[in-house]
Parts: structure tokens; sequence; C-alpha cells
């Protein structure tokens, strides 16, 4: 497939279109959830029937991300990038007007489908229309998007939910929907030449490319990672309500310092990598969650507020400055006609390590204190959050030494090398 770069003046319109395009899916997965109470209670429905409305885009974007990504390459990925748009914003829609629970279910299922598409395409079209020079500031910005959209989903929610009712968080989105289609409709480029043809004879999910270790290594470290940002999500509510004897608002706003950190790295984090090269990036931004984690391993709870926030903050910009590098290192590597392959890879080892950090980081916390969090003594909870920490200072290490390893390999092509595809 031959790629394609828009001259420098161009690329505001088409990074638009793809920020707004990763902006969606992360507001999608974390608008709904401020909802839940307001559901159970129109549907009156128990939670665990009304947590189905999370769990189900959640599985149909980790079912589908991959397929998606190769349907991709193999049919286009600007038409896959917007019919993406198309079905998230009908199915956003359809939640909004849903009139019953197991109705609202499905059409989550179906804006989970959107989703996939639409988070596996953004990420290969970066490769096709911004020049190889800017790709890591391309990166950062996507992964400042989907930074503000994961913090804006609960508070716009929130609003959204107690002026309007539950319908409002889809309501609203839906317009948004429509204004991205628009965007990327008129904005992206079409290709130079047609998408392969399944016909071809390429298979559908040719997955030899995980032999690369460049490739394999991105993803092993991309679900590591992603477990431990969970896990800062899943401790930290128990740890400043119950260690700490914050209020419910307060955990909010300190929760909240998260993600805000992540969005205003995403973009320098991107350009250090065009500067600095990916690698180093990379190993930069591991040494940071590493040092973050292992800080918060062994802070004491008289420390207070400050004594949680900083580590985090270290956590949290390590990520920034991992995830846009380990982007650039990964795509800038793949080939020309696997990129939507490639992305989907990314976005799935990603999704794999948030609900291994939601599960098996939430079991190792619950472990270590009282095994009953909800009631469990401060001091019960300060020793799970230290065990938590423990373990993810050492599955970043891991990490790590794998990118060490793999960089040094005599005669191989280290991860942040273009491969050069023949068109």
């Amino acid at each position: 497939m031959i790629t394609f770069a828009p001259r420098r003046s161009a690329l505001v319109p088409v990074l638009a279109a793809l920020s707004a395009t990763m902006l969606l899916p992360s507001l999608g997965t974390s608008i709904a959830n401020v909802a839940l109470p307001a559901m159970a209670a129109a549907f009156d429905a128990p939670f665990s029937r009304v947590q189905g409305v999370v769990v189900a885009y959640l599985l149909a974007v980790t079912v589908l991300i991959v397929i998606a990504g190769r349907l991709g390459d193999l049919l286009g990925r600007r038409r896959l990038l917007i019919a993406g748009v198309l079905l998230f914003t009908v199915a956003t829609l359809l939640c909004g007007l849903a009139p019953t629970l197991p109705v609202l279910i499905a059409a989550r299922a179906l804006q989970g489908a959107g989703a996939a598409g639409m988070m596996a395409m953004t990420m290969a079209l970066v490769g096709e229309t911004v020049p190889e020079a800017r790709t890591g500031s391309a990166m950062g910005l996507l992964g400042t998007m989907s930074a503000v959209g994961t913090a804006l989903g609960p508070s716009l929610g929130g609003v959204l939910v107690e002026a309007l009712g539950w319908q409002a968080v889809f309501l609203a989105v839906a317009p948004f929907g429509v204004v991205t289609l628009v965007l990327t409709a008129h904005t992206l480029p079409r290709p130079a030449v047609p998408a392969a043809s399944p016909g071809r004879r390429s298979p559908l999910l040719d997955l030899t490319l995980l032999r690369d270790p460049a490739l394999a290594v991105g993803l092993i470290t991309t679900a590591l990672v992603s477990t431990v940002m969970m896990s800062t999500l899943v401790v930290g509510p128990f740890h400043l309500s119950a260690a700490l004897g914050l209020s419910a608002a307060l955990v909010g706003l300190v929760m909240s310092a998260g993600p805000a950190v992540a969005a205003l790295t995403g973009v320098p984090a991107g350009r250090a990598t065009d500067r600095f090269g990916a690698r180093a990036m990379v190993v930069t931004g591991l040494a940071s969650v590493i040092a973050g984690a292992s800080v918060l391993s062994v802070m004491p709870a008289s420390a207070g507020v400050a004594g949680y926030v900083l580590p985090l903050v270290v956590v949290t910009a390590g990520y920034a400055v991992f995830q846009a590098a380990t982007n650039t290192m990964v795509m800038r590597h793949a080939a020309a006609d696997r990129r939507g392959l490639v992305s989907g890879l990314l976005n799935l080892s990603r999704n794999v390590g948030l609900m291994s950090g939601a599960s098996v980081m939430g079991a190792v916390f619950a472990a270590a204190g009282t095994g009953d969090v909800t009631g469990a003594a401060p001091a019960d909870v300060v020793r799970g959050t230290h065990a938590t920490f423990v373990v993810a200072a050492v599955l970043v290490s891991l990490g790590l030494g794998l990118v060490l390893i793999t960089t040094r390999r005599p005669g191989g092509p280290g991860p942040g090398t273009p491969r050069r595809s023949r068109a």
C-alpha cells in the first residue's frame, strides 16, 4: 500500500479529525459509569445487571479491535474509520432512546464495535497522514485526547445526569459524533491506491508478525503498564477514603489529578520522542513509572494527600511518556500493509492490561489487607496499597528489562527502527 503525507498546513484539520476519533471512544468508556445508579433506579434493576452497560462496551472493543484493525488494512483504513464513527454515533443515539435495559446493553455493544474501529484506525492512519519526523508529536496528541476523554467523562456525565437524567449522557454525545463524522469524511485524504483486496490471498489475521521482538515487547510492556495504571484507579479511592479519611468529593478531585497530568504530558512527550528517539523515551517512561510505584509502595499514611499524589503524578507522567514513545516505536516499525492490525494489537494489549489491573491487582490489594477492603481498618488499607505497588514496580521492571535486552540484540533491529516496506 502506498502511503501519503499532506503538507504541513493540511495537517491541522487532519490531526483535528484524528483527535476527535480518539476522544469519542475514551469518552464513551468513562461517561456512562457515573450514570449507573440512575439507570438502576430507572429500570428497577440490581447493580449486577446494570453493570452490563459498562461490560458490553468494553467486551465489544476487546473482542473486535484486532479484527477491525485487519479489516482496515484490507478494505481501507479511512473507509473503516468513517464506518466506525457512523456506527458509534447511531449506537449512541440508540442508547439514549433505549426503552429497556436489554436494549440499552445491546446498543452499548454496538457502540463498542464502532469504538473498536475508531481506536484501531486512528493510530494506523497516523502512519499514512503524518510525516515520519512528526509521528511522535501526533501520537502524543492522541494520548492527550484519550486522557481528556477519560477525565471529562465522569465530570460531564455527573452534571448531565443530575440536570437531565441518564439518557443525557448519550444524547449529548451523539451530536459530537455527527461533527466527527463530517470532519473525518471531509479532511482525511483518500489513499493514493485502493486498499488490498481480501481476495488477494491475504489472511484476515496473520499473526506471524508477533515473531518480531520489537512488536512483541511493545505489546507486553503496554499490557504491563496498563495493568499498573488501572491499579491506581482501583486502589486509589480506597486508600484516599479509608486510609486518609477524605470525603467522596475530595477523593474524586484527587483522582482527577492522574488524567489531568496525562493530558498535559502527552504532547510534550510526543515532541520529546521525535527529538530524542523512541527507545530513549520508552526507557524514561518506564523508569518514571517504576520510581513512582516504588515510592507509593513505602509511603506512610502520615504523609497525607501530598504523599500519595506526588508519586502518582510521576507514575502518570511516565505512563504518558511511555505511551507516546511506544506507539511511535511500534507503528514506525510496522509494515505499511499491517498498520491496522498492529494498531489493533496495541489497543488489545492495553485493554488486557486494564482488565488485569482491575481483577489481578485488585485481588492483590484485597489479599494483602483483610480480604474485605470495604470495612478494613486504615492500617490494613495502607498495607494493601503498599503490596499492590510493590507488585506494580516489579511488573514494570520486568518490562524495562525486556526493552533493554531487545534493543541490544546483536544485529537485530531495535524498537523504533522504521521498517521500510515496499509500495
